[in-house]
Order: C-alpha cells, then sequence, then structure tokens
C-alpha cells in the first residue's frame, strides 16, 4: 500500500505517517522545507508537476491532503485580516489541495480502490458560525465544498474521497488546551480512512468516525 501524506513534517501528518509505517505500508511524506525527504510547495504548480514527475509510473493508493495554514488566528476585525493573508491561506487550504489531486490523478488511478482525504474542519460547516477566524473558516469551507465535488467527478473513476475533521488537536495550530493528542487523531482518522469506499464517498466525518453536518 502506497499512502502519500502532504504537510508530514509536523503534527497529525507526522502523526499519520508514523502511523501508516508502523502498519508497514510505503509513506511517501512531503513537507515545504523537504525535511520528510521529499519537498512540496501545495501552493506551487510547478512544486507539484515536480512531485508528479518524481512519482510518475507509480501508484498511489492513499492521498491525504493534509498541508495547512491557519494564519488569521487572533487577528481583529477592524484591522486584521490582510488581503494577502486570504490569499496564502486559500493557495494553500484550498488550490493546494486541488493541485495535488490533479498531479497525482494518473498514481491514483493506477490503484485498485484508490482514496483520497481531504483534512477539513469543522470551522468550516454551515452549523457552526460563532465568528472570527474569517479566513481559516472560508478557506476549510471551501475544502469541504471542493471535496464533495470531486467525490462526484471521481466516483466514474473508482476514486472514493472522504472529508474529515481531524478534532481539536494539541499541535502548534490547536494549541496547548485542545482535547486530543496527534496520536490519538491519527490512530481516528486512519480508521475513517481504511473505511472509505465509494459507497461512502463525499462524506464528511470527525476523526472518532461521527458524521458532521456541512
Amino acid at each position: 500500500m502506497h499512502v502519500m501524506i502532504t504537510g508530514a513534517n509536523r503534527g497529525v501528518g507526522l502523526a499519520l505517517s508514523e502511523t501508516y509505517k508502523a502498519r508497514g505500508a510505503q509513506v511517501t511524506g512531503t513537507s515545504r522545507d523537504g525535511s520528510t525527504g521529499l519537498a512540496l510547495d501545495v501552493a506551487d504548480p510547478a512544486s507539484h508537476r515536480a512531485l508528479a514527475a518524481r512519482l510518475e509510473g507509480q501508484a498511489v493508493d492513499l492521498l491525504v491532503c493534509n498541508a495547512g495554514v491557519y494564519l488569521d488566528k487572533g487577528q481583529s476585525l477592524a484591522e486584521g485580516y490582510a488581503p494577502g493573508m486570504w490569499a496564502e491561506s486559500f493557495a494553500v487550504n484550498v488550490t493546494g489541495v486541488f493541485l495535488g489531486v490533479q498531479a497525482l490523478l494518473p498514481n491514483l488511478r493506477m490503484s485498485e480502490g484508490a482514496r483520497i482525504a481531504i483534512i477539513s474542519s469543522q470551522m468550516g460547516s454551515d452549523t457552526r458560525a460563532p465568528g472570527g477566524s474569517y479566513i481559516y473558516r472560508a478557506s476549510k469551507a471551501a475544502a469541504l465544498n471542493l471535496g464533495r465535488n470531486l467525490a462526484t467527478d471521481l466516483r466514474e473513476m473508482g476514486i472514493a474521497v472522504g472529508i474529515y475533521h481531524p478534532g481539536w488537536v494539541r499541535t502548534d495550530m490547536g494549541g496547548s488546551s485542545a482535547e486530543i493528542t496527534v496520536d490519538e487523531a491519527a490512530a481516528g482518522l486512519s480508521a475513517r480512512f481504511d473505511a472509505l469506499s465509494l459507497a461512502s464517498t463525499g462524506e464528511f466525518l470527525t476523526w472518532d468516525g461521527r458524521v458532521h453536518p456541512f
């Protein structure tokens, strides 16, 4: 089994990478700085093309679109949320997901029962609107919508797509007061990925298997 994980150098991505390696899977992890062994700037189309060239001819059974940024944490409505922050966040959290799927589509089509897991967030759900974090919330809502539409178009190719809330995780992004550890998140998420199929494609689930409203 070949698992491709973006943003695998820390947090949930690193924990997922270690989880799959422990299970004997071939894991290709990426990071912007190449510290995982494979460099990928998810916001750069040329970087995706270089990755695709490097993996040409190799089947990818599971693509985990995990790389993401939360740049607007604590921003002020009156003075914050600069346009550049919007552009960078969407380039990573949304466009980066699409470019990854697009670049690796030939690799995914080489696998029987290929799956794509998109890490979104309950912060992007229409059912949660407590205010603040406008950029992050909007980008994760867009990632959720992207995943739902990809699920429709990729079904005929035999590729299942799931969208997941990883939980409130104790990482640099989630903070020290978050509810679960990276290992708990990785264990729950990997179980969700295992269960993903064409019968459940387009699902939006929490890390522990609960159906999340859109």
